[in-house]
């Protein structure tokens, strides 16, 4: 049960830090000296990011649906 928890705890966060790379200037670019052009740019990267998104959220879910049932 421990091992659920912590692996929901890591899906939470690369949820989050994937949607604040999607965010087209503003998120995390800033902080990295740009204004977000990078991210503009890089159609392959943002569909990795939408990827990265899309599943780590659903094991977010089954996760939490998990520690639910137990």
């Amino acid at each position: 049960m421990v091992i659920l928890q912590i692996l929901q705890i890591v899906a939470a966060i690369i949820v989050i830090i994937a949607i604040l790379l999607q965010a087209q200037g503003g998120g995390l670019s800033p902080a990295f000296g740009g204004g977000g052009e990078f991210y503009r740019s890089k159609q392959s990267l943002e569909k990795v990011l939408i990827g990265v998104t899309i599943v780590s959220s659903i094991l977010l879910a089954v996760f939490s649906v998990l520690l639910v049932i137990q």
